[in-house]
């Protein structure tokens, strides 16, 4: 029904009422996404708008079907350890064709050698096709499982291909950058990288602020963004890759991360991931040994204030003869963070031989600080070398800082020195210098800032008392 509105002359006089009551947020169970862009119209207008093949649109809906289909976490051991509800994403827009400030910019005027490709998944596709379709289509690199890899697989409108062919050695590290996304924008990349076989090369990956910090109002607070990156390694017979990744992304982003890495026979993966920035973090990292004496090294460090969260896991599965994995998780948290470290390794049957241990390990430096570490096996072959999983969480080790202060050391300058030498095994793994003192630098800062916020407290305290 339709008429004409009343003029105010017509309109009658309204009462006096009581305001009406401020709206409470809809309440939302720990791994409810809050999101709003995953839908089948997005996938369509991606196809379109970048102007893919039948193919690829194809992939794109069975992605979002899978995505619609899968629960955040598939595994229920870790199912109660979920928590995104400090995710606000309900208003993020992608960006489609477009992205943040400097995207892109790290691929120009490389100096490569002969056999080594550093791409856009535009210049891939064009310049090999079949490949791209190859190495894409119905997900190879991506675990089935996961909805969130779905996403990436679905709704990605940014792409990195690393390309080494077989025998080829690339003496420096190559180094790119993913700048983070727009306040109420999502920037969803997937990189894939290939190692051929008896090739060798070490990546420098760096998860950055796009800008200067943004400012607000007086109790205003900068919109949250996404960010959501995977890393899809498949590595040749007798191949090696060392893989560095430093997420130092601004306070107001949500980052989720997935890698996946296929290790031939032979061949050798390193990853130093150190988890530094966002609001919130999920990451998964997947390692499949497949060959015989393939190897994984695997070490993450996380340096938690204020109230970030981070939520880690890892599985690695050995399925070819005589592999090997050593995989380490160290966490610091001050202030009212938290941080979640799983692990699950898996040993099949055809894994005679294995040699694996996981480790995870918390430093909680606050009494609000949270740390929960869980390891795990799943052994299906009794002929292993080793099958080990250690884990620990609580505050500074008082006779470390007894020893230091029994040096001379200063109280704050000891617990400073305890715990960066508990980060230090990741940073030395970095594979490039300037990344590496770059790390440093940030774990300084990080260091100063949860000490400021510490001092700040204890004064408040001792002010209400």
């Amino acid at each position: 029904m339709t008429g004409t509105p009343a003029t105010p002359a017509e309109a009658p006089s309204a009462a006096p009422t009581e305001p009406a009551p401020a709206r409470r947020a809809a309440r939302r169970g720990p791994a409810e996404l809050p999101f709003s862009f995953p839908n089948r119209e997005l996938a369509l207008a991606l196809a379109a708008e970048r102007r893919e093949p039948a193919w690829l649109r194809d992939e794109r809906l069975a992605a979002f079907a899978a995505f619609e289909a899968l629960p955040t976490e598939s595994n229920q051991l870790y199912t109660p350890y979920v928590d995104l509800r400090s995710a606000s994403l309900d208003r993020v827009r992608p960006y489609v064709l477009d992205g943040p400030a400097g995207l892109g910019d790290d691929l120009r005027d490389l100096d490569l050698p002969p056999g080594v490709h550093v791409e856009t998944f535009g210049q891939w596709f064009v310049r090999d096709p079949d490949g791209f379709r190859a190495a894409i289509e119905g997900t190879p690199t991506l675990p089935a499982n996961d909805r969130l890899a779905h996403l990436a697989r679905g709704f990605w409108s940014h792409g990195r291909h690393v390309q080494v062919d077989d025998g080829v050695v690339v003496a420096k590290p190559i180094v790119f950058r993913w700048p983070a996304a727009a306040p109420d924008r999502a920037l969803v990349t997937r990189t894939v990288i290939t190692v051929g076989a008896g090739a060798s090369a070490a990546i420098v990956e760096e998860q950055v602020a796009s800008g200067p910090a943004i400012a607000c109002a007086a109790g205003e607070t900068v919109p949250q963004a996404f960010f959501h990156g995977t890393t899809e390694v498949s590595l040749g017979a007798g191949s090696s890759l060392a893989m560095a990744s430093i997420q130092d992304l601004p306070g107001d982003q949500v980052a989720f991360q997935h890698r996946h890495a296929a290790i031939g026979e032979g061949a050798t993966l390193h990853w130093a991931l150190a988890q530094l920035g966002g609001r919130l973090v999920r990451s998964r990292v997947d390692n499949r040994l497949e060959g015989d004496r393939s190897s994984v090294e695997q070490v993450e460090i996380v340096f938690g204030t204020a109230e970030q969260l981070f939520d880690l896991t890892s599985y690695t599965r050995h399925l070819g003869r005589d592999t090997t994995g050593n995989l380490l998780s160290k966490g610091v948290l001050t202030d009212r963070a938290r941080s979640y470290m799983k692990g699950l390794i898996t040993i099949e049957k055809s894994a005679v031989g294995t040699d694996s241990f996981l480790g995870e390990f918390g430093m909680n430096l606050s009494k609000d600080a949270r740390s929960v570490a869980i390891p795990s096996l799943e052994i299906d072959q009794p002929d292993c070398r080793r099958a080990a999983h250690s884990s620990a969480v609580g505050p500074i080790d008082p006779n470390q800082l007894f020893y230091l202060e029994s040096r001379g050391i200063p109280a704050d300058e000891a617990r400073k020195f305890i715990v960066l030498g508990f980060l230090e095994p990741v940073v030395a793994r970095v594979p490039l210098e300037s990344a590496r003192d770059g790390l440093r630098q940030l774990l300084d800062e990080k260091w100063a800032a949860g000490a400021a916020s510490a001092a700040g407290a204890a004064s408040a305290e001792v002010t209400a008392a």
